[in-house]
């Protein structure tokens, strides 16, 4: 591609319903959409000429409810029902809400709190998830409104009933809510003009084709996923294969090889991606995968690491993939998905900075890799007509290249706003540079830096927690943390990520009550933390700090001070109570015997059934179980009791999702992702898979699981 290419001017025409009707016309029996049941070989498939009719037929029944003008929300288990649902809003002429569909069990805080914000009027859902919500919707008011509407077996009846909407690019599509505070949730406010932009910027950054095919395991409720894994490809004409997030985390040679199957040409999701197939993938998958179709790897939504790509390019080398494949951008929901990007068949460019200047928001760069140096890499550069620069966030005055400062973006896939939040859509996204008078500018919060026109992200303005690419606001997560136990101060605590051996962790200072230090009973205090986070956010807790009362760093006016208590858990200058952190050298001998162990079991390849009566017993699993959680969440064996829930421990949703997979892999058989959620802690699990063992005759898989 010419670098000039870049600066060209992109035409915004027609809305998202226009492009699949075109699509449907001229080519109805062209597979869209292909969702790997079992994220493996069990197939289910949408042509466009079924999108479409799918779509009219949901559109119809909406438009005789009076939905048009309407917020709707999407609960949907990721998969073709949920394609089929997002477009039937657009054919109906009504905002598609997005969200992560509730599991068993869960707490409906996040949701009750969308649904308020958003005025929603409708829901649509599967009947399970609907059977799941109704006893939480009768409990709370701003959900027992919705109506719910259950898409099963919806027919396509009610197609020829369909009136096309009057809408217009400028028309809302959906709002996009960011993982906010649960209190003020913000719905980003992203219309068909937007999605059509952005995605001709994606199609012209990766260079697709209808010739090109894609690999998508990225959740469907944000940008990442349903821009650029369902909406990209309809975009651009090419073929895509779906699978969910649970069955990638899982077992990550699901994705590559699924990439491998189908020769795909563009995938990938946020760095942690990559480091879990660099983990996970043994040496006998990599002799069956063949990564050579692969010309797109895009990375984003987390800190992009040089390690990761330079590793992740040296094992997979022999699979025949290419360094140059890597495809590092930058993007949100604001700015709709991508904002930045290189030239595809470019290697990605990394810099290596002096951190003593880096520190001081000043960039110096060396050729090599020295002490005290740091390796960035670029997330690309401005793409045509969108422009980045880089301001002084007080002044509003624009900073010169090699100087760290908020970075802004302007141009048409800039999304409208905030619903119903007036006065922060204008203070987030029309800004203006005070010196240049040029804008208005969208402010990310991120910072960052150009360099020869590459734009380098350092991290947040704001407190913002980042991990596994999900977004968490600190203050949410800190008043959970406070109302878990009655010795913990409110208002005075501090959640925050470090970065361990690569990887973003949570750690929580919180100062106690003055009436509990003298007793404090530290264990039951970090027990009621990890709980409750994991119950709430599905994360893990890597360090409680206890401090004394009215010791946490907080400013002149009173607001906590997040990167100080940042620094002084680093260097230890916090005045300290009581603590508690994951040691990983603890486990470190304990994981080699767990991995022995593991490799002893039978044949995990044998295509006969690993379960003997002796090998797996309720005893037996529960052993394995305890071993694993230990060595998952990097703690003693001895600290885990067989009776308390999985949340005690802090387990969070990836973690379990991981665990079922290996759990999976050593009885030889199919375990559903959400497990260790239905049966909540060791002795029930392991008594439930001992007894469905005694129900399995020649089958590979255990009855009911």
């Amino acid at each position: 591609m010419d670098k000039n290419l870049f600066s060209e001017p992109i035409p915004v025409e027609s809305t998202l319903v226009d492009l699949l009707c075109k699509r449907a016309l001229q080519q109805q029996t062209k597979v869209a959409y292909t969702f790997l049941v079992d994220g493996e070989t069990q197939e289910v498939s949408l042509t466009y000429e079924a999108l479409d009719q799918k779509a009219r037929s949901l559109a119809a029944l909406l438009q005789s409810m009076k939905a048009i003008g309407e917020r709707v929300l999407l609960l949907y288990p990721p998969g073709l029902e949920y394609i089929a649902a997002f477009f039937g809003c657009l054919y109906a002429g009504v905002t598609a809400v997005p969200l992560y569909p509730p599991r068993p069990n869960q707490r409906m805080t996040r949701l009750q709190a969308i649904a308020q914000d958003a005025q929603a009027t409708f829901v649509l859902t599967t009947k399970s998830i609907a059977n799941n919500l109704a006893q939480s919707c009768k409990e709370q008011p701003e959900l027992a409104a919705l109506q719910c509407i259950t898409t099963d077996d919806l027919t396509d009846d009610y197609a020829d009933k369909w009136l096309k909407p009057e809408i217009t690019s400028n028309s809302l599509a959906l709002l996009q809510y960011t993982s906010g505070s649960t209190g003020t949730p913000k719905g980003v406010m992203v219309s068909h003009g937007n999605l059509l932009h952005n995605s001709q910027l994606i199609q012209r950054c990766f260079e697709h084709t209808p010739e090109s095919k894609g690999v998508i395991w990225l959740p469907p409720y944000h940008d990442m996923g349903l821009i650029g894994g369902v909406i990209q490809p309809l975009y651009s004409g090419f073929p895509v294969i779906l699978m969910s997030p649970e069955t990638f985390l899982q077992k990550p040679f699901r994705w590559l090889k699924a990439i491998s199957r189908y020769k795909a040409t563009t995938s990938g999701g946020p760095n942690f991606a990559y480091d879990l197939c660099i983990d996970k993938i043994t040496s006998e998958e990599l002799s069956l995968l063949d990564l050579s179709n692969w010309e797109v790897a895009f990375t984003g939504a987390e800190p992009v690491r040089a390690e990761t790509i330079n590793q992740f390019s040296t094992i997979f080398k022999a699979c025949g993939f290419q360094k140059n494949a890597f495809y590092p951008c930058y993007g949100m929901a604001e700015t709709t998905l991508i904002a930045s990007g290189g030239l595809k068949a470019d290697l990605p460019v990394v810099q290596f900075v002096k951190e003593e200047i880096f520190g001081q928001n000043l960039v110096k760069t060396t050729t090599e890799q020295q002490k005290n140096t740091k390796a960035v890499v670029s997330v690309g550069r401005s793409c045509f007509e969108q422009k980045i620069a880089i301001a002084n966030p007080e002044t509003f005055t624009k900073y010169p290249d090699g100087h760290i400062g908020e970075i802004w973006v302007t141009g048409p896939s800039i999304a409208r706003g905030y619903w119903r939040k007036p006065q922060e859509t204008q203070q987030t996204f029309n800004v203006y540079l005070k010196d240049t008078k040029e804008g208005p500018f969208l402010r990310t919060g991120d910072l960052g830096f150009l360099l020869d026109g590459e734009l380098f992200v350092t991290g947040r303005i704001k407190d913002m927690i980042i991990i596994r690419g999900q977004n968490y606001y600190p203050q949410d997560i800190e008043l959970t943390v406070q109302k878990s136990h009655s010795a913990l101060r409110l208002n005075y605590g501090a959640a925050f990520s470090v970065e361990v051996q690569s990887v973003e962790r949570l750690v929580i200072v919180q100062e106690v009550e003055r009436s509990y230090i003298r007793q404090l009973d530290i264990d039951e205090i970090v027990k009621a933390i990890r709980q409750a986070v994991s119950q709430e956010y599905q994360l893990q807790v890597y360090a409680v700090v206890l401090l004394k009362t009215a010791s946490i760093p907080k400013t002149s006016s009173g607001k906590i001070q997040r990167y100080a208590c940042r620094d002084g858990f680093i260097n230890g200058s916090l005045n300290v109570v009581g603590h508690w952190i994951v040691s990983v050298q603890q486990v470190a001998s304990f994981g080699e015997q767990v991995q022995d162990s593991d490799e002893s079991q039978p044949n995990q390849e044998s295509k006969e059934p690993a379960f003997t009566e002796e090998a797996f017993t309720e005893e037996a699993i529960a052993t394995w179980l305890v071993s694993h959680l230990a060595l998952s969440l990097e703690v003693s064996p001895d600290e885990i009791d067989i009776q308390e829930p999985f949340a005690a421990y802090g387990l969070d949703s990836s973690v379990a999702v991981s665990m079922t997979g290996e759990l999976a892999q050593w009885l030889g058989c199919e375990l559903e992702p959400t497990l260790f959620w239905e049966y909540p802690n060791i002795e029930m699990l392991a008594e439930f898979l001992a007894v469905e063992y005694q129900s399995v005759s020649s089958s590979n898989s255990l009855v009911g699981v």
